[in-house]
């Protein structure tokens, strides 16, 4: 398109003219094929993104299609643990090879980058962004059907690059019960409308903790905000995610696809409709 026939809308523009005035989108690896892109989001930390992340992806790969993780939280990783990878990645003239989980997920995270994996990542916030850039552009993805991108808690420089860089079809946000999430959400929704990214819903994690006894359902964290935060912005409230000694132990201990659970069907069922 000319500059004469600009439509200023430079969200769905592929010309590099001088009257952007939006980013253009990274281009992915040339062998790198990723069809959708969802990114998983919170305003604050703590509230398990990686949790929701890790199970999407899996429930995902368990109905058949490709998935893959982008792990954005560089100075937190946490996604190669929760699947038990410890492996490092491999680089080729190509590019670099993310690893893949024992249900063949694929996953690029600065923890597979390291010697050591404990080791603190004390880096400045341009560089960061731009090593989740590169992980984008220079990871050899192959073929995925559905990517997954852990972010980092609040609205910094990561969640600005992904909104900017790469092409979401668009976010969850993880919240939990506390009343003190809606002002949180709220920041989050508020992001995502002014980078014009679609949100996909809420998922609200540590909902419940069920009675083993009697499977009552008791709200530790007292009544639920949730729905009143959705109805406010007009969004879909996906998912409550239980209090479960048994997912922290598959978490921690790698195991996170042996977790069972149809909590998050729901998420899944708007998922698969963005290819509709």
């Amino acid at each position: 398109m000319s500059e004469e026939n600009c439509t200023h809308d430079c969200g769905s523009c592929g010309v590099d003219c001088g009257s952007r005035t939006e980013p253009m989108k990274e281009q992915t690896n040339a062998l790198s094929h990723v069809k959708k892109v969802i990114a998983v989001v919170s305003g604050k930390g703590g509230v398990g993104k990686s949790l929701v992340t890790s199970l999407m992806a899996v429930m995902m790969n368990r109905c058949g299609h490709q998935t893959a993780i982008l792990d954005a939280d560089v100075t937190g990783p946490s996604i190669p643990k929760i699947f038990g990878i410890h492996e490092r990645a491999v680089g080729t003239e190509n590019g670099i090879l993310p690893c893949r989980s024992k249900t063949g997920i694929k996953v690029m995270s600065v923890n597979i980058l390291l010697e050591d994996e404990t080791a603190p990542v004390v880096w400045r916030g341009p560089i960061i962004a731009g090593t989740v850039k590169q992980f984008w552009t220079d990871a050899i993805w192959e073929d995925v059907d559905y990517m997954f991108v852990d972010m980092p808690p609040g609205t910094g420089d990561v969640p600005l690059t992904v909104f900017q860089s790469l092409p979401l079809d668009g976010i969850i946000i993880v919240t939990s019960p506390q009343e003190l999430v809606s002002m949180i959400v709220e920041k989050a929704v508020n992001m995502a409308n002014m980078m014009n990214i679609p949100i996909l819903g809420l998922v609200e994690n540590m909902s419940y903790l069920q009675c083993p006894d009697c499977n009552k359902k008791i709200q530790i964290f007292g009544e639920s905000h949730v729905e009143e935060v959705a109805h406010k912005h007009k969004l879909k409230v996906l998912a409550h995610l239980p209090i479960d000694p048994n997912i922290a132990n598959k978490c921690d201990n790698g195991l996170v696809e042996q977790i069972e659970g149809n909590w998050l069907n729901d998420a899944i069922k708007i998922i698969e409709q963005l290819d509709k």
